[in-house]
């Protein structure tokens, strides 16, 4: 048994791995990840590239600081270097995953899909969405049945549900959320998307 978990997480972290590489290919091909023509979607990473570039700028000091500490070291200095180039790798991957996976209204599916880089993506169908508003939190207290999708430590919109949806971590845990609490770059636009999606939508 032990076994098969432990077999599950490196299935787990092989998989996040390979889609941060694919995040990084969408990005420099200016594409996005499941947002069809029909759906419309609604970016959350502004304000976020500048402080991905800092990150990044500090990493290369750092990686060019530590060449000159252990030149005299050249197995020492080739470990530190790969361990250096996979972190910005890493920065660089995250904030693609961000940008190539907005939100995404599906008025047609009659779907609200909510994510949050590699670590989130909840799709809520709309006759389920009780209200929806603009609400900036700063401050997020872990709750039952409630899912914040914090960027840079806020959310913009809240989504209150009249039903449960089943939200499935990276890690595989399944939990009902009545409340998911999202950030978007322009949350009015898509509060009033939603709103207009959900009264344009007959249910079947």
């Amino acid at each position: 048994m032990r076994g098969t978990g432990l077999a599950k997480v490196a299935y787990l972290l092989l998989r996040h791995e390979l889609r941060l590489w694919g995040s990084l290919w969408l990005w420099a091909a200016r594409r996005t990840h499941g947002a069809p023509a029909a759906g419309a979607g609604f970016g959350y990473t502004r304000g976020q590239g500048a402080m991905v570039a800092g990150l990044v700028f500090v990493c290369v000091v750092e990686s060019v600081m530590m060449s000159v500490l252990l030149r005299d070291w050249p197995s020492a200095h080739l470990v530190v270097l790969v361990l250096e180039v996979y972190t910005v790798v890493l920065v660089a991957g995250l904030h693609a995953a961000s940008v190539v996976r907005p939100h995404v209204l599906e008025a047609e599916a009659g779907t609200l899909r909510l994510r949050r880089a590699l670590h989130a993506d909840v799709r809520i169908p709309l006759e389920r969405i009780a209200s929806v508003r603009r609400e900036l939190r700063t401050t997020h207290e872990p709750a039952d049945g409630v899912l914040d999708l914090a960027v840079s430590s806020q959310t913009s919109v809240t989504v209150e549900l009249a039903r449960p949806v089943v939200h499935v971590s990276s890690f595989g845990r399944r939990r009902e959320v009545r409340t998911v609490r999202c950030h978007a770059d322009d949350p009015g636009a898509l509060v009033r998307a939603v709103e207009q999606a959900r009264k344009g939508y007959a249910v079947p």
